[in-house]
């Protein structure tokens, strides 16, 4: 099993999603969730096409955290 972070951003009319370690899969949603889901999707895809081609799949690189600023 592997973990890639994700970034879920609002954009205007709805959410976008992307895997900084995963260049070029994209996702997008009406809802947070449904962004999430439709990246999970779209991560399994793209892990499957590179299994197909032989390729190496990417090492997760990417961390997210939060600060605080009073």
């Amino acid at each position: 099993m592997i973990r890639y972070l994700i970034i879920i951003e609002k954009a205007r009319n709805n959410f976008s999603a992307y895997s900084p370690d995963l260049p070029g899969c994209i996702a997008t949603g009406k809802t947070k969730a449904a962004a999430e889901k439709k990246m999970k999707k779209a991560i399994e895809m793209h892990i499957r096409g590179l299994r197909r081609d032989n390729q190496p799949l990417p090492e997760p690189r990417s961390a997210a955290g939060y600060i605080l600023i009073a």
